[in-house]
């Protein structure tokens, strides 16, 4: 991965963004850090509580959550995990052909609105796919971290990526 191309050539003096990475492009072992980060506001957790249904008051209710140690609500783990989710995505599945899971989803530390948080993703292994000679099985390990440092979200993650033959970028006019 000592270099993975951002633009392609499309014409004279014409070039086209290139999102993502190929199958081949992964190496096992390394780590990347996503930018930019996302600082938390409150539209993002009342928004997706509400998208949802996710209603526990320690997420949306001012008042109740006075009441609790932390004293304020604490964002909703579907928005963290969606936000570092897709903040790790051009580094990994941007030209995935199918997300296959996530495991061991573990949530650290809270948090809260005003938080910037970053994500940072080491791959884990890769195999051929015994179905589908032309993919690939990525695993990687994606962690949420607060700019302050705090360690807040871990998960791993599989998904099925192209090999470099086979890609679908000129077949889709990418």
């Amino acid at each position: 991965m000592d270099q993975v191309r951002a633009y392609k050539k499309v014409g004279d003096r014409r070039w086209r963004e290139s999102r993502g990475v190929v199958y081949e492009d992964i190496e096992v072992g390394i780590i990347v850090e996503h930018r930019p980060g996302r600082t938390l506001t409150e539209a993002d957790n009342i928004w997706m509580s509400l998208l949802s249904l996710n209603l526990h008051p320690l997420h949306i209710d001012d008042a109740y959550c006075e009441k609790t140690e932390w004293q304020r609500p604490l964002v909703s783990s579907l928005v963290t995990l969606s936000i570092v989710s897709g903040m790790s995505v051009q580094s990994t599945s941007a030209r995935g052909l199918a997300n296959l899971g996530w495991d061991n989803i573990r949530l650290v530390a809270p948090v809260f609105v005003g938080d910037t948080i970053y994500a940072e993703t080491e791959y884990l292994d890769k195999r051929l796919s015994k179905s589908r000679p032309n993919q690939g099985i990525v695993s990687c390990a994606t962690r949420g971290i607060k700019a302050d440092g705090t360690l807040f979200l871990t998960c791993q993650r599989q998904f099925l990526l192209p090999t470099r033959d086979h890609d679908l970028e000129d077949q889709a006019g990418y």
